[in-house]
């Protein structure tokens, strides 16, 4: 069994900001001239060109992951400064190679190359995306016009990055001190000792609440001072927006309004009609009425029961003399009717998923499926005391990778969960590099001696990012730019990250990892049972939350008009109105945190995970009818989809694994929403 070398790692216990610019800078030097040595000699075989170009820009992503990353999740003053002094002069060399006229030609000449027949998929493929992104990048504008795009360029990451600065900096300049431990009635202890370690930590006394995920969240379910919820509430939704109580200066409005238009003339100018337009270049989804229609599809199926759902809770809240339910009430008596219902709640489930025993079940889970064996590796430097370092190796003993995994919620950490690539598979002109990954998460940290226990919710965003580290962990492609998740479409990115969410709900999986953290008593099955009979609890509410954001989404960058006032509220509304079974109050500003499409990369795309949704369900079909854990099924499923990267279209990918196209109704039937079908 291969060890993991780690020395080509960063060295995280060593690295400093004000390290990085020269190493950068050095970096983008030896391009450059590395580029122009290459375009100026004849060129002599493909594989050389092709692996001199993959070598440079593999460098250059191996400097620049650590500092994004760290940006990320240990925003430091300082490490904020570096990232922004440093990102303007890698937009700069991303442009001016995507412009350069003389390597333009070099990649069309190997297309025209009497041998190029010969060329492996791989190689056809990298060539294909280049030809696409030199397009994209406007390699055939006027040299004005190309000047033009390279400042738009910088605008909208520098904007994005505002955007998210911005988001992360309200998140934690809010506090709502708690005096009393009765106004917290309600919130499980667990949640009642972090507020009470928040408040220490601010230098408060008795409790705070925080708009961090795991605090918020649980307040909104189980806080029974309404008042607590609505302040919470407002707080929430106002964060970096123009209807924020404080912090003014870091209202997103006039971020979200540059940023859209940005994109637009990035647009506009190398042609397309929008934004929209632009970004399914690189989907699945060939145009905008394709996305719009299968959302319109998907919102006809489910808005009947979103109704339906929506009457019960109003039925529950008025058991509580709530007349008219309000949003600060609706995640509080959601959890409220489960319980009733289904005598279950999350915060009941917790004591059964201690992180320790949820992440030995999900690398069971891992082995099971495609023969996978996980270990821990203590000797590679992190740059944070609960980061653990994971390596990855196949049924035949052979090393597959490495990954990070970062697991709680702290200051200075953005919210939400991810993957990211550290580096990715090479094996070109050197020895076999493996892949890495970064694997962040939200949870609730540990609590004195209580260590971190996760809701079922929480275990499915560790099985759904971890899904994403297999897809680029286990690939087999020798390229970077095409191995891993790299070149994947992005409508099919999370089709193997929805699949791993699967194993979350069935019994024979939870019960090889799912047992109390004081006792090791196993998960009842008749607790087990009530879980699964929520499975599809309030699923048509999940469904139109989603419709709503994916048609805002794709709406906003389709029909784009800067002459409109308030064209984002408009938009937003006017989405609202077709797809809100409930009402949303007027300063809600949800949009001013929506990060997946003003800071990340899910503009014009948020449609993904509906689209990626429908692959999943289909493919998990398939294991239904195999065998949970079948293993020619989870060979077929890794050879076909996970190990091939970017290199193959995703439908015919789908179609080798599954023997023919995906069906929205799999998805249907998986959510409860076709007639007679149960789950």
């Amino acid at each position: 069994m291969q060890l993991f070398d780690s020395t080509a790692l960063p060295s995280f216990a060593t690295i400093h900001p004000a390290e990085m610019g020269p190493l950068v800078e050095a970096q983008l030097t030896f391009n450059r001239q590395k580029l122009a040595q290459l375009l100026a000699e004849p060129m002599t075989s493909v594989d050389v060109f092709l692996g001199a170009l993959e070598e440079m820009e593999d460098a250059l992503n191996q400097l620049w992951s650590p500092i994004q990353h760290l940006h990320s999740v240990m925003q430091s003053e300082d490490w904020r400064t570096t990232y922004n002094t440093l990102l303007p002069l890698i937009t700069e060399y991303h442009t001016e190679r995507s412009q350069n006229e003389m390597l333009f030609k070099a990649v069309l000449a190997i297309a025209d190359r009497n041998d190029f027949t010969t060329c492996s998929q791989t190689q056809k493929k990298i060539i294909e995306y280049a030809i696409r992104d030199f397009k994209l990048a406007g390699i055939h504008l006027s040299p004005d016009k190309k000047m033009r795009m390279g400042a738009l360029r910088q605008q909208l990451n520098q904007w994005t990055t505002k955007f998210s600065e911005n988001l992360l900096d309200a998140t934690e300049a809010f506090v709502l001190p708690v005096t009393a431990e009765t106004m917290l009635c309600g919130l499980p202890a667990q949640t009642i000792q972090l507020a009470k370690a928040h408040a220490e930590s601010r230098g408060l006394s008795g409790w705070a609440l925080t708009l961090d995920y795991p605090v918020y969240s649980t307040a909104m379910k189980f806080l029974e001072d309404r008042s607590l919820r609505f302040a919470l509430y407002v707080a929430y939704v106002t964060r970096a927006s123009d209807q924020s109580a404080s912090h003014r200066e870091l209202d997103n409005s006039e971020v979200m309004a540059h940023i859209l238009k940005v994109r637009h003339e990035i647009a506009t100018l190398v042609g397309f009609k929008n934004y929209a337009e632009y970004s399914l270049a690189t989907k699945m989804a060939k145009t905008p009425q394709e996305v719009l229609g299968f959302l319109r599809d998907l919102l006809v199926r489910s808005h009947a029961l979103a109704e339906k759902e929506y009457l019960a809770l109003q039925r529950e809240a008025a058991c509580d003399g709530i007349m008219q339910i309000e949003p600060w009430d609706v995640p509080y008596y959601s959890e409220k009717l489960q319980a009733k219902t289904f005598h279950i709640t999350q915060e009941a489930l917790r004591p059964y998923f201690p992180i320790h025993h949820v992440l030995q079940g999900l690398f069971m889970v891992a082995n099971q499926l495609y023969g996978v064996t996980i270990a821990h590796e203590p000797n590679v430097p992190t740059w944070h005391e609960d980061v653990r370092f994971y390596v990855i190796y196949d049924e035949t003993a052979h090393l597959r990778g490495g990954f990070y995994i970062d697991l709680y919620a702290r200051t200075q950490k953005r919210e939400g969960a991810w993957m990211d690539e550290c580096r990715a598979r090479k094996h070109i002109l050197h020895p076999l590099q493996h892949p890495v990954a970064y694997l962040t998460c939200n949870f609730m940290p540990p609590v004195g001696k209580t260590p971190a226990l996760l809701t079922h919710d929480d275990v499915l965003t560790l099985f759904h990012e971890f899904g994403h580290c297999l897809h680029h962990l286990l690939t087999v492609i020798d390229y970077p730019s095409v191995a891993g998740i790299n070149g994947v479409l992005w409508d099919a990115v999370e089709f193997p990250s929805q699949f791993m969410e699967n194993y979350v709900w069935e019994e024979d999986s939870l019960k090889q990892f799912a047992a109390h953290y004081q006792t090791d008593v196993p998960l009842p099955h008749d607790l087990y049972s009530n879980l699964i009979a929520t499975k599809n609890f309030q699923t048509g509410l999940q469904m139109v939350r989603q419709l709503e954001l994916a048609l805002f989404d794709f709406r906003l960058h389709f029909e784009y008009d800067s002459t409109k006032q308030d064209f984002i509220q408009n938009i937003l509304n006017d989405v609202r109105s077709q797809t809100a079974v409930m009402p949303v109050p007027a300063f809600n500003r949800f949009q001013h945190s929506f990060a997946h499409i003003f800071a990340g990369g899910y503009a014009a795309g948020y449609y993904s995970y509906k689209w990626a949704e429908v692959l999943s369900a289909d493919a998990y079909g398939l294991f239904k009818e195999k065998g949970l854990f079948d293993h020619a099924t989870g060979q077929s499923l890794m050879k076909n989809v996970l190990e091939v990267g970017g290199t193959r279209d995703p439908m015919e990918a789908f179609v080798a694994f599954r023997g023919r196209k995906p069906t929205v109704d799999a998805l249907l039937e998986q959510s409860g929403m076709i007639e007679g079908v149960t789950q």
